[in-house]
């Protein structure tokens, strides 16, 4: 298949997110979780009816309850048959003990029974402060209005009462006509949402990240495509090199766009397809989170090509957009590549910085381990772009990566020093 001819195949949802594809609804409520009556604090969605599901959890040690029991409701295989996902925003539900197992697999049973699904087939998630104790009451009070509200446009409402601090909902979706064969004349839809604003550096996923599909898909499958994307966009994220202890993304397949066909195999022309589809929404939801940080007022691209491995270009890439030197000269429109440099040499990446080369916003700063003399007053005006891409080149071999991360400004500062308050 020609992936090439097949990009330009795939075409945005106008207003797209979780619900654009078929056999799902969604509903986002208030349940109480949050002081503020207009904030919304409980998202669901549905699919109409049980399908198979994947999900990559944190694998941070400190985990919440919502991970340990979506984890065994899925078998503790990361894949199988759901229903639902639930998310609460407002309380994380982590480093609370027996107390928080009980409640996160009591909020399951909740769902389960207004649903009239299996218990096991409710999946959950929480995100807000750690290690504040959680009740079932919110739950009792909002499940079933969230049940009675699920809609086909319920997806931005869901979107909107999963964010914490995000500053605003993260929704993509894509379709495309398949050229597999045995799908001949469908069309298939991926579409997501997302929350991540601080606490970011997934290393296996994203905070929260809910993800569907109308395609016929296995559950293990499912599992195989999932981590292959997640591997190449969540997991390329850094906003401030912290790994939560509640990131979920769950992908969850309807088959509603080819009702009765067979489901789609790993390695075959529809898998590809699909496959490039979800990687196109989870890059765009990846970008989203980054460009959202928290305090950022830039989305900070790194590119790290010819380096001696992929091991080494992730290092390499992470060392610089980890960088709080790197992302406060960003924040303060100052094109110092020594600092890009320094974390390049202390990230463990192999290489001579002889035959290194460095572009910061498409300016030649560095050839060859030496500086390239560069105009100042045109390297302001570049600043001004939303996205400021650092390109760097290891001479070292044929291994490239991007990490996508954002600015460290004051109101990073701000946004947690005041976060439980």
């Amino acid at each position: 298949m020609d992936m090439e001819q097949f990009d330009a195949a795939i075409r945005a949802v106008p207003q797209g997110g979780v619900t654009s594809a078929r056999g799902f609804r969604a509903a986002g409520v208030h349940a109480g979780f949050r002081k503020n009556p207009e904030r919304l604090d409980l998202a669901l969605v549905a699919a109409d009816e049980p399908c198979p599901t994947a999900a990559v959890f944190t694998t941070n040690r400190f985990c919440a309850a919502p991970v340990l029991i979506s984890r065994d409701h899925l078998g503790g295989r990361g894949s199988g048959i759901a229903r639902a996902i639930m998310v609460n925003s407002g309380n994380a539900n982590a480093a609370t003990g027996d107390q928080g197992r009980a409640v996160a697999q009591e909020s399951a049973e909740i769902a389960a029974q207004i649903l009239g699904c299996d218990t096991n087939q409710v999946l959950v998630a929480s995100t807000g402060v750690i290690g504040q104790p959680l009740s079932t009451d919110p739950f009792e009070a909002g499940v079933p209005i969230a049940v009675d509200a699920l809609a086909r446009d319920g997806g931005h409402d869901a979107a909107c009462a999963i964010m914490t601090t995000d500053t605003h909902p993260k929704e993509y979706a894509v379709s495309y006509e398949t050229q597999a064969l045995e799908y001949l004349g469908c069309t298939f839809t991926v579409g997501g949402c997302v929350k991540g604003s601080g606490m970011i550096m997934p290393n296996m996923a994203t905070m929260i990240s809910i993800i569907t599909t109308d395609a016929p898909v296995a559950p293990a499958t499912l599992g195989s495509l999932l981590t292959s994307v997640v591997g190449k966009t969540f997991n390329k994220v850094t906003v401030d090199s912290d790994t939560s202890t509640n990131d979920t993304c769950v992908l969850m397949a309807s088959g509603a766009a080819a009702p009765g066909a067979e489901p789609i195999e790993e390695g075959s022309d529809a898998y590809c397809e699909l496959e490039q589809a979800l990687f196109v929404v989870c890059e765009a939801l990846a970008r989203a989170i980054a460009s959202d940080g928290e305090g950022a007022s830039k989305l900070v691209t790194v590119n790290v090509s010819s380096a001696a491995s992929d091991a080494d270009a992730d290092a390499a890439a992470r060392a610089v957009a980890n960088s709080p030197l790197v992302k406060c000269a960003i924040a303060g429109r100052d094109c110092n590549w020594g600092r890009i440099a320094a974390a390049l040499g202390k990230s463990g990446a192999e290489f001579d910085e002889r035959r290194t080369s460095i572009d910061f916003m498409g300016i030649p700063v560095c050839r060859d381990g030496l500086a390239v003399p560069f105009d100042e007053d045109e390297a302001l005006r570049r600043f001004e772009a939303p996205e400021i891409v650092i390109s760097c080149d290891l001479g070292a071999g044929t291994s490239a990566t991007t990490i996508w991360s954002c600015d460290l400004t004051h109101d990073y500062i701000s946004i947690n020093a005041d976060y439980r308050s």
